[in-house]
């Protein structure tokens, strides 16, 4: 997967993501987001529009950097499924928030956004001036 960072203002940011989010490269993504977040970007934009397949790692990549961008820990990825079983808690008590947006999933990434209940987590626009607006 290849991304690009455009920094709108220095709280704001987009990363557009191309190719296949997974296991090979979803530690590299929460580590963008962490570095991004320390460096004072407290809303996050991510563009999916050109994200062609993303795995159960990019879920737990997705629910990772939302918790940083809420000022809390992302879990240990060497949990495994522990990792990825917290974005359905965290889908179910209702925490949300809107410092990460996403834009533009299709198919089944969108379809996976939904049965995992990230979609309640995190705010999914159809555009980038939608996301950066909202």
């Amino acid at each position: 997967m290849n991304t690009a960072v455009d920094r709108v203002s220095p709280e704001v940011a987009v990363v557009a993501l191309d190719g296949e989010l997974d296991a090979s490269n979803y530690r590299d993504l929460i580590e963008q987001g962490q570095r991004l977040y320390a460096d004072g970007v407290r809303r996050l934009v991510l563009d999916m529009g050109a994200l062609t397949y993303m795995s159960s790692s990019g879920i737990v990549a997705l629910h990772s950097i939302a918790l940083v961008f809420r000022g809390q820990p992302a879990p240990d990825p060497e949990l495994g499924w522990a990792a990825f079983h917290a974005v359905s808690a965290d889908a179910t008590d209702g925490t949300a928030g809107d410092a990460v947006r996403l834009v533009g999933p299709t198919g089944s990434i969108a379809t996976n956004l939904e049965r995992t209940g990230l979609d309640r987590i995190l705010p999914i626009y159809p555009d980038r001036d939608a996301a950066l607006a909202g």
